[in-house]
């Protein structure tokens, strides 16, 4: 569902995302220290697998979006991490496509740096109990802030295209329980059982 294929956005809407993701992957690139790569990598795999299985709703489907959890534990570093499994997607099994790789990744990557802007900073401190609702406050963002960025690039691409991106604000409204819970149930368990690792995970954007 937050994989927009390829024919159907519009040339300035495609420009813009690739703009504003190949900006934030070169910020982000400059940002990864070494050391943080391989847990990179591990959410990167866990996000493509997690938004391979999709389930039908409707005239949609919905899938698990894990860019919250992604940007609460990664901070920058999950912009490359959702890149590589967006690029991987496409060239694979042709979900989204090339042309459409930046706008997607621009609508999975910015809800994830929000998280890491309001939430990250929090979650080094926080107990089990309170890593539950800061998880799924990052469910939130990340759910909604794709939703709506998904919604704009379909809608802004034609009115034609406007009936689609109200149908598929009505799916991701109606399905953001799941990614919430999901979410939260993710943040309890790192915080509970990787202290460390989150600690190490939180030191810096």
């Amino acid at each position: 569902m937050a994989h927009i294929p390829e024919g159907i956005l519009a040339t300035p809407v495609l420009l813009t995302g690739a703009v504003v993701s190949v900006t934030l992957l070169s910020i982000a690139l400059r940002r990864l220290p070494p050391e943080r790569v391989p847990q990179t990598a591990f959410l990167s795999a866990a996000f493509f697998v997690a938004s391979l299985i999709s389930v039908p709703v409707g005239a949609s489907s919905v899938h698990l979006l894990l860019n919250g959890l992604m940007g609460i534990v990664l901070g920058w570093s999950a912009v490359p991490a959702i890149v590589v499994a967006l690029l991987l997607q496409a060239l694979f099994f042709g979900f989204g496509g090339i042309v459409a790789l930046g706008v997607n990744a621009m609508n999975m990557a910015l809800p994830a740096l929000l998280c890491a802007f309001l939430l990250r900073p929090m979650l080094h401190r926080a107990t089990p109990r309170s890593a539950i609702w800061l998880g799924m406050a990052a469910g939130a963002i990340g759910v909604a802030g794709t939703g709506l960025l998904l919604c704009l690039s379909i809608g802004l691409s034609g009115p034609e295209l406007l009936p689609a991106a109200k149908v598929i604000f009505v799916v991701f409204s109606t399905t953001a329980g799941c990614g919430v819970s999901d979410h939260g149930v993710r943040a309890r368990f790192r915080r509970s059982r990787r202290p460390r690792a989150v600690e190490l995970a939180t030191g810096s954007l």
